[in-house]
């Protein structure tokens, strides 16, 4: 394996399917020197996909022990992805990745990636079926996520292309969703941020490409960016998926380094 690290993850005590221990397992299966636990943080308005509290305190605890236990096999973080519009207090976590999964539309938290249906029957509701219109006010809360949430990683950048393979929904081409895409990343860069290169939609079938799309990744190259690989693996079967081709593409695209975490702090590797 090219890139023996993932640290966006999701456990049973969020929405992933297996246990954290099982995630572990298979982590060091397939070689890895480090794997990080990613936790959904609490959103009291929709608790259908996050920690609960209670979970919270538990997946603490878990991945704490975790870490003592196989200490001398790899290196585990409690990482924790906390969305825009959590206020769950994640001050003691290794690292944070800042997520936006909603727009708040009046008293209507819009789901970005819940279905394709769910999303087109809500922009149609909310925007007159503008998806530009929605995906300013998805890029407004991107570009706030360091504001909000104090995160080190910024995940999954441009979700709100999840279900717009081959233009499906609108154009990603068109000059003003790219002005507003390049201006977040903008703003993002002002703070010592780091953009996750992600493959979670890939290995669930909705997309052929990574977040964010290459454009993005261009411009954030040229801007003096830098990036982390990330699966975003809600199960054990896609830790790490199509990370080798992942980081041909980043490199391809010019980045000469990635970003990882040793000893508890990002560090540059070459690729």
């Amino acid at each position: 394996m090219i890139y023996p690290f993932d640290f966006h993850t999701h456990t049973n005590l969020c929405d992933g399917k297996n246990s954290a221990e099982d995630m572990v397992k298979i982590a060091i299966d397939k070689g890895l020197k480090a794997i990080g636990f990613s936790g959904h943080s609490f959103t009291e308005f929709d608790r259908s996909y996050c920690m609960s509290k209670t979970n919270s305190k538990i997946y603490e605890s878990v991945i704490t022990e975790l870490k003592e236990k196989y200490q001398d096999k790899l290196e585990i973080y409690l990482g924790i992805e906390k969305d825009f519009y959590s206020d769950y207090d994640c001050s003691d976590f290794d690292y944070v990745i800042g997520s936006v999964h909603y727009v708040k539309k009046g008293e209507k938290y819009i789901d970005v990636d819940l279905s394709a249906k769910d999303l087109c029957d809500n922009v149609d509701k909310f925007y007159n079926g503008d998806f530009y219109a929605f995906c300013k006010d998805y890029y407004e809360n991107v570009a706030e996520l360091y504001n909000k949430t104090k995160c080190d990683i910024i995940g999954h950048f441009d979700l709100v292309a999840k279900f717009n393979e081959n233009d499906a929904l609108f154009k990603e081409n068109e000059q003003k969703y790219i002005d507003l895409a390049l201006q977040t990343v903008d703003k993002l860069l002002k703070n010592d941020v780091i953009f996750e290169v992600n493959t979670g939609a890939i290995s669930r079938g909705y997309k052929t490409n990574p977040y964010p799309q290459n454009f993005i990744l261009e411009h954030i190259k040229k801007s003096g960016g830098s990036t982390i690989l990330s699966s975003d693996a809600h199960s054990k079967d896609n830790l790490c998926f199509d990370f080798d081709n992942t980081l041909k593409l980043i490199k391809n695209i010019g980045f000469k380094t990635i970003k990882t975490i040793k000893n508890k702090k990002f560090i540059d590797i070459e690729i």
